[in-house]
């Protein structure tokens, strides 16, 4: 039984279900690792500020799976005196369980915050979400820990829970779960992909949140789009997630690479940040669920280019041009894919900008390129690299060759994704949005 096709999805479920906390003093609130891409779709859809909730539970120690007690930032701690009595635990005990689970903890903010400060939550609604709930032990220490922090109200919010376990929680003031099976298995029989969340994505969310439109100023009510769409591509119809500001220069497209989508966290984050420069967005699905089974379509450029240019003729169409000027953003094969169609005859493309791409993937295609092109690379993907120095090569559009320190092919360390991000935004900024007087363009070359 697979309800949600991976976290992104279950947050965006979940934030339509919330739909009514909108425009409350809120402060949305991931468990990592696995909450965090659930609660930065929450708080997109929220328009409200993500912070982590950082929990250690304080297990009895003959039996560490009982909770006597749990921890939190700030010194926030919360005993079961029952527990404590019961077990009888000494106050020695007790302090060493601590001094460990306190060492952990500290390690684990220092690593997600980066010196970030945590959003205060004296008088505010907690909405603490996470990716599912099992036994609940650690969603009740997290509801504790933030009326501890000052929280007037705690909301709790997961896609998928135990009936009993709903039920049992008395913790916060309210729980919100799209999914309560009397015959629960286990989170994860729940999602498609249910592949674990590692710090660096954490970090990449949370640095993402920070660019969402609400923090600069805009909210709900101004005018802007956000919507699922569905576009007709010849006999398919494609998925897709589009945002347009109120005032729209300029629109990116993704071409997502093999085995991603539109609900990928890392094109999902980069979004993000074009959305906090004024840019518009539509993430694509380019193939059906049932295409990506043949591995062959995944590798078939012209189909996926055929299919991004039916994409920008929708939207041009539907927009009556208020999208602005259209910008591709193509990651792996998806990198070909926006690359030839941007050199299809008539293409209206401004500029393109590939992430551990395969422009290579594109051929003869290349030679027709007129769009200014960014290929942003990771050092330490050295076979795309070399692909990527080769396109050049064969490319008399304006081309720049932007190479990430210590990357990988997935821009997976730490801080690398948001590096990616900033150069593309500048590029997109430059190409697709009104130049200030005075600005420079960015520089061409490898």
């Amino acid at each position: 039984m697979v309800t949600f096709l991976n976290r992104s999805d279950a947050g965006r479920r979940l934030g339509k279900r919330l739909a009514g906390l909108r425009g409350r003093d809120i402060v949305v609130l991931g468990l990592p690792r696995g909450g965090v891409p659930v609660a930065f779709e929450v708080a997109k859809a929220l328009e409200a500020p993500l912070d982590v909730i950082v929990v250690r539970k304080l297990g009895v120690p003959f039996q560490p799976e009982v909770a006597m007690g749990a921890i939190g930032e700030g010194n926030v701690r919360v005993l079961d005196p029952g527990t404590i009595a019961a077990a009888r635990i000494s106050q020695e005990d007790l302090d060493l369980v601590e001094r460990q689970e306190r060492a952990v903890l500290d390690s684990r903010i220092a690593r997600l915050r980066r010196g970030r400060h945590p959003v205060d939550l004296r008088g505010r609604t907690a909405v603490i979400v996470d990716d599912g709930i099992a036994t609940g032990s650690t969603a009740r220490a997290a509801c504790q820990v933030a009326r501890q922090l000052g929280a007037g109200e705690v909301v709790l919010a997961v896609p998928v829970a135990p009936a009993r376990a709903i039920v049992e929680l008395k913790e916060p003031d309210d729980v919100v779960c799209l999914l309560s099976p009397q015959d629960f298995q286990a989170v994860g029989y729940y999602y498609r992909d249910f592949s674990p969340t590692e710090d660096g994505q954490v970090v990449q969310l949370l640095d993402a949140a920070a660019s969402l439109p609400h923090h600069a100023g805009r909210v709900g009510g101004n005018g802007s789009l956000e919507d699922d769409v569905e576009i007709p591509a010849g006999a398919a119809v494609l998925q897709g997630s589009l945002y347009l500001p109120a005032r729209c220069d300029g629109t990116v497209l993704f071409a997502h690479g093999s085995g991603s989508s539109r609900h990928s966290t890392r094109n999902r984050f980069v979004a993000s940040v074009l959305h906090g420069a004024g840019l518009g967005t539509l993430l694509l699905d380019l193939l059906s669920p049932e295409e990506e089974v043949t591995r062959a379509n995944v590798f078939d450029i012209a189909l996926l280019a055929q299919r991004l240019s039916a994409a920008t003729h929708w939207l041009e169409a539907r927009h009556d041009g208020s999208a602005g000027r259209i910008g591709y953003f193509g990651a792996s094969t998806g990198a070909g894919a926006a690359l030839w169609a941007a050199a299809e005859p008539g293409a209206q493309v401004a500029a393109v900008v590939s992430r551990g791409g395969r422009p290579d993937l594109a051929g003869p295609k290349l030679a027709a390129v007129r769009a200014p092109t960014l290929l942003i690379v990771g050092s330490a993907d050295k076979h795309v690299l070399a692909l990527n120095r080769e396109a050049m090569a064969g490319m008399p559009a304006p081309t720049r060759l932007e190479v990430v320190p210590g990357a990988t092919h997935l821009f997976e360390e730490p801080g690398t994704l948001a590096m990616a991000a900033a150069l593309a935004t500048d590029w997109f900024r430059h190409y697709l949005l009104p130049s200030p007087v005075g600005q420079a363009a960015p520089g061409a070359g490898g």
